[in-house]
């Protein structure tokens, strides 16, 4: 399951990562273009203002210079045409425009502003300091702080767009691993709860593919069994009656132990072809709580030293069974508790709920199950015990499987065995 949802996230991943980064490319290109026709921001405005500020004072500047000149208050520098090769730069490159007058500024970081004018054959060029006031420096500044602006406000949108992008995908990605999370765990749950199913499933029909089997030679063994057993039954009657008129003792009392044995064995085999027998089934709701109190008060009577206690579910008492298969798998389970704890020994029985099924728990303090006996637990056997036919385990789970239902060894609250019955609700 882990491995389903690390491949879902992948898979989320792999998806969603390419159309992530063409969407961020293309934002991106976006941005690009639409920054260059945008504003810049507050800091764009003011560097705009001081530009505007700087222009006003050139060509104030301007117009003072140009007055100055025509009141003659300032000196021109002359340039004759004769020594064009001598000129500078600028020089030259005013005299072949063919402009009348040009302005342009010098000096350190433009703090001296330039005029010249032409004439016939010179140019005069006149010159007025800005006070210290670096006009170029100045605009060199506006530019870059507007350059910056910009760039810093691109980077800006730019962080924006990113997290606009990246926040929905990173919220995406946690929903999908919370609900992988989720859902993984509700699929393992519901996997090993299907597993768990499926293998009680399969051990019911192999339970009941034996049964057959057995019940198959159950039925031909007691039928072979009982013709033998009648002939010489009603032989040793017969024997035991006419000693007994004959006045031999010894003989009357062989012949009466060779009758209750023969009349034990008949007991068995009828036992026997009550298990290759299959019995109507009527399911019907009952109360598991009322048939479990009553069954453990007749018990009581038959085992008054064995202390019985009782853990009931209000709310689980509903169950769908057949009433006297039912009672033959408490009264069978709970006899043998009895036994098994002995004299002031401990019997708990209890019922609940577990994944909409009912479950009826028999527990008991007694030396509790070995492990040959676990193995071969529901199989059926020839018991010679006092009371025991070998078959009281089979035939209960016969009967709860065809209830629907199932039996299985638990681990014991006391100490002892324990026996689980699990059937449908209703």
């Amino acid at each position: 399951m882990n491995r389903l949802r690390n491949r879902l996230i992948l898979v989320f991943v792999a998806a969603t990562v390419v159309p992530l980064a063409v969407t961020l490319w293309v934002s991106h290109s976006l941005l690009e273009r639409s920054l260059r026709y945008s504003a810049t921001g507050e800091l764009d405005q003011i560097s705009r203002s001081l530009e505007s500020t700087a222009r006003q004072l050139y060509v104030r500047e301007r117009e003072a210079l140009r007055g100055q000149v025509t009141q003659g208050k300032l000196k021109a520098d002359r340039f004759a045409v004769s020594e064009f090769r001598l000129w500078s730069q600028d020089l030259q490159q005013f005299w072949e425009s063919g402009e009348p007058e040009r302005f342009h500024l010098a000096g350190n970081g433009g703090e001296v502003l330039i005029l010249l004018l032409r004439r016939d054959d010179e140019i005069l060029r006149y010159s007025r300091s800005l006070g210290g006031v670096q006009l170029q420096t100045i605009r060199k500044q506006i530019a870059q702080a507007r350059q910056t602006t910009e760039e810093a406000t691109a980077r800006d949108l730019r962080r924006v767009l990113i997290l606009l992008a990246v926040i929905p995908w990173m919220a995406a990605l946690a929903i999908l691993i919370f609900s992988t999370h989720r859902i993984t765990a509700v699929a393992t749950r519901a996997y090993n709860r299907m597993a768990e199913q499926l293998q009680q499933s399969r051990e019911r029909l192999l339970f009941l593919t034996r049964l057959e089997s057995w019940q198959a030679l159950a039925r031909k063994t007691a039928h072979e069994v009982k013709n033998s057993l009648t002939p010489i039954r009603l032989m040793m009657e017969e024997l035991a009656a006419r000693h007994s008129s004959n006045g031999g003792s010894f003989e009357r009392q062989a012949a009466q132990v060779i009758v209750d044995e023969v009349t034990g064995l008949e007991k068995r085999v009828r036992a026997f072809s009550e298990f290759a027998s299959e019995p109507p089934v009527h399911i019907q709701p009952l109360d598991a709580n009322a048939l479990l109190e009553e069954r453990i008060g007749f018990l009581r009577a038959a085992h008054p030293e064995v202390h019985y206690r009782l853990r009931l579910q209000e709310r689980a008492s509903g169950v769908l069974a057949d009433e006297d298969l039912l009672k033959a798998v408490l009264t069978n389970l709970l006899e043998n508790a009895a036994e098994a704890a002995g004299p002031h020994g401990e019997v708990l029985a209890t019922t609940q709920l577990e994944d909409g099924r009912l479950a009826i728990e028999v527990h008991d303090s007694g030396p509790g199950l070995t492990a040959q006996a676990h193995a071969g637990l529901f199989e059926p056997t020839i018991s010679f015990k006092k009371g025991g036919m070998g078959l009281g385990l089979s035939i209960a789970r016969k009967s709860a499987v065809l209830c629907g239902g199932d039996i299985q060894p638990i681990e014991s609250q006391l100490g002892g065995a324990g026996f689980r019955v699990v059937l449908s609700t209703t």
